[in-house]
């Protein structure tokens, strides 16, 4: 009976343990967190959609170039005095009348405008593709400065843990050094102040966790984020040695690679087609056509007999109808425009106008870039600096720390100044998470100018 009783308690504890790492959340990479976003976010797949949107446009335009074919057919009745399509005599009795027809018609000369078209819907699709791209660094830009605030809140949370440990085990032995006389009572009311306030602080930076969290899941469209965490794999060194280029070298590299030079150049090349689209307005247009038709009556006719008395026949076949009265019209049609209403002009006007928008976006655009690209090299710089100055000063704080705290063990310092040191090297610490992180987001959005993505981009 104790046999069993030990074998399922063991059993219970390892079925427990199985639990346990069973609903252990999993935690999320850099790189699982991008790729989900860009397979999930709803902005990307809009975007998705309208690149099939200009697929879609490419194969209308190609269509242009096809010949337009098309059927028809009527049945009508005709009751009371009319004219009989066939034998054409006016007569009161009830007529049916039915006809069949196809007709053809196949642009020769436009203007050019079917091929501009074309080329234009071909630009379409590279634009839209670009734009899909820009959205997909954006997004993982944007996924990447989420994943790096809460590794930031997450140490900034361990600092505040670590200092009120160490703020409780003083407290305790304060309690004991009051207790023998060695310091006075109001020290201990310091430090129990102190502790309260790291408790609040702590608080205060587990809020910023969760929040930092919920920013993050919900940037990556997910359902469920109540377990959600990132795994801390980061680190601040440069890896790509990005710095060791000049911003001169980043931005000829960035005129090559960046995607909204690119969007821009193509949506000028998109402007020049629509203005030879316009300008294709002035010219004449030749087209083909071909047309089809037959036709059968179901009236009685009327002649006259070998008297010369009146008589009634019966309906021709239809058939036959249809096969006597079909006829063929084919030939060509040449319009020239001549005069109408200044739309035409207008319309080339109008795409002028936007094509000289689109050059000045393109200069605009290459320009901002300039300037972010210098920007971004010097913010990496001074990010780093702010790094290793903030790595220099906790040493020393860390140093001057230990010093007030001999001291006071041995009485030798009050407890007013020793809560001083210990804020400064909390203040330190933070200080050190907070370079550490910035240098680190720094340093990915110049390499993200300098065509290193945050995780290779496969487009779909």
């Amino acid at each position: 009976m104790k046999i069993n009783k030990y074998n399922s308690l063991v059993f219970a504890l390892l079925f427990g343990l199985g639990l346990s790492a069973q609903t252990q959340p999993k935690q999320w990479t850099l790189e699982e967190c991008v790729r989900y976003a860009l397979e999930n976010n709803i902005t990307i797949k809009l975007s998705e959609l309208d690149v099939k949107s200009a697929v879609i446009d490419k194969r209308g335009a190609l269509g242009s170039y096809l010949p337009s074919v098309n059927g028809n057919a009527s049945h009508s009745w005709n009751i009371g005095l009319n004219v009989n399509p066939v034998t054409n005599i006016a007569t009161t009795q009830t007529t049916q009348y039915s006809s069949l027809g196809v007709n053809a018609g196949v642009d020769i000369y436009k203007g050019l405008q079917n091929q501009n078209a074309y080329r234009r819907a071909k630009l379409s699709i590279v634009a839209s593709q670009y734009q899909l791209l820009k959205m997909q660094e954006d997004i993982s830009l944007n996924v990447a400065n989420a994943f790096l605030e809460i590794l930031f809140n997450k140490e900034n949370l361990k600092v505040k843990k670590e200092q009120l440990a160490i703020d409780q085990k003083r407290l305790q032995r304060s309690e004991e050094m009051v207790s023998a006389g060695t310091i006075p009572r109001g020290d201990l009311f310091d430090l129990k102040a102190t502790t309260a306030t790291d408790q609040q602080a702590i608080i205060v930076a587990e809020n910023s966790v969760l929040i930092s969290k919920l920013s993050l899941a919900q940037l990556l469209q997910l359902k469920e984020f109540a377990d959600f965490d990132v795994v801390d794999n980061t680190n601040a060194k440069d890896e790509n040695n990005i710095l060791v280029q000049t911003p001169v070298d980043i931005y000829n590299k960035a005129k090559e690679t960046r995607t909204e030079l690119k969007l821009a150049q193509t949506n000028l090349e998109i402007a020049e087609k629509n203005v030879s689209i316009a300008k294709g307005a002035y010219q004449p247009t030749l087209k083909g056509f071909y047309q089809f038709s037959t036709s059968a009556s179901y009236s009685d006719r009327t002649g006259l007999d070998a008297n010369g008395n009146p008589i009634t026949f019966g309906p021709d076949p239809v058939f036959t109808q249809f096969s006597d009265n079909k006829g063929h019209n084919f030939g060509f049609q040449l319009n020239i425009p001549i005069f109408n209403g200044f739309s035409a002009r207008n319309n080339v006007e109008r795409n002028k106008v936007s094509l000289e928008k689109s050059k000045i976006d393109l200069e605009q655009k290459s320009l901002d870039l300039q300037r972010n690209v210098y920007t971004a090299f010097t913010d990496a710089k001074g990010a780093l600096n702010a790094y290793e100055s903030s790595t220099v000063t906790l040493e020393a704080r860390q140093q001057a720390y230990n010093y007030a705290k001999e001291k006071y063990d041995v009485g030798l310092m009050n407890s007013f100044d020793f809560t001083q040191a210990q804020t400064l090297l909390t203040n330190a610490q933070s200080d050190v998470i907070r370079t550490k992180y910035d240098y680190i987001f720094k340093i990915k959005i110049l390499e993200f100018y300098f065509g290193i993505p945050i995780i290779p981009i496969i487009t779909k």
